[in-house]
């Protein structure tokens, strides 16, 4: 539970929206960002596959850095 995934979009160097797997959900912090975020988190599929991506990712490599320390 206290490992994070986020994914985050930019464009332009502005963040228009984000995923964060603590959440479960996209937020958008753009009208642009805004409007996709809506239609992401009404997408099952979207949302399954980003939160597959915190288990790929995250906690396949979570060991890798904690042991290096």
């Amino acid at each position: 539970k206290d490992i994070q995934y986020v994914y985050s979009m930019y464009y332009d160097k502005l963040e228009y929206a984000r995923f964060d797997s603590n959440l479960g959900k996209y937020v958008g912090y753009t009208t642009y960002g805004v409007k996709n975020a809506e239609r992401w988190n009404n997408d099952p599929s979207e949302i399954s596959v980003r939160k597959a991506q915190r288990e790929a990712y995250c906690l396949n490599n979570v060991g890798n850095d904690y042991r290096n320390i």
